[in-house]
């Protein structure tokens, strides 16, 4: 990803919680999940921060899980992710049987999101999920849910054993960079341990 779509949300973590924001940028059509993860643990080494939490878009989870699977020896800190599809996407399998489409997926989205997946969080640090119930996005019609979803990623699809909490928000799933309540429910994780819903 580019970095400017979490421009508003890096915006309100760092002026509502007092945190330093740097964005990750990679491409998921272009390149796989290793090396993605390899320029990862080459960035968050470069900050020569003393503490380093991550927040994860959509696919920014799974990168995040699977950095920290390759390289768990990190700076503490806490995880969460938005609208992260744990187990898999519907929307993301359907939308792979049209070419055009599968093309610009890209190797790391069929690497995590084509096949089912039994994912399971393992790390020590906290992880905090919020996912989205407001279904609006082509995934919707792609996917057909007949669940809460937040109109890419079903609730469902963001479940992942070993999580430290998740909580389902009125968002969709682009909706949630910019909301301004899944901003404050990620900052008191990141510097709390916990949501405020909680």
């Amino acid at each position: 990803m580019p970095g400017e779509e979490s421009l508003i949300l890096r915006h309100r973590l760092a002026h509502e919680f007092g945190l330093t924001l740097q964005a990750f940028r990679y491409s998921g059509a272009s390149s796989t999940m290793s090396d993605i993860s390899e320029r990862l643990e080459s960035f968050v080494r470069d900050l020569q921060a003393p503490a380093v939490h991550f927040v994860g878009h959509s696919l920014g989870g799974l990168v995040i899980h699977r950095f920290l699977e390759r390289f768990p020896d990190q700076p503490p800190g806490a995880v969460v992710f938005l609208g992260t599809p744990c187990v898999g996407s519907r929307a993301a399998e359907r939308a792979a049987r049209f070419a055009p489409i599968a093309h610009l997926m890209g190797q790391s989205v069929a690497e995590e999101l084509l096949q089912p997946q039994e994912r399971r969080w393992t790390q020590p640090r906290p992880l905090g999920i919020i996912a989205g119930s407001q279904p609006i996005g082509v995934g919707q019609l792609l996917a057909q849910f007949a669940e809460e979803n937040d109109g890419t990623v079903a609730v469902s699809e963001t479940r992942m054993p070993g999580a430290t909490d998740h909580i389902v928000l009125p968002v969709s799933h682009l909706g949630m960079l910019l909301s301004a309540r899944v901003a404050r429910e990620t900052g008191s994780f990141l510097t709390e341990g916990r949501f405020s819903l909680r």
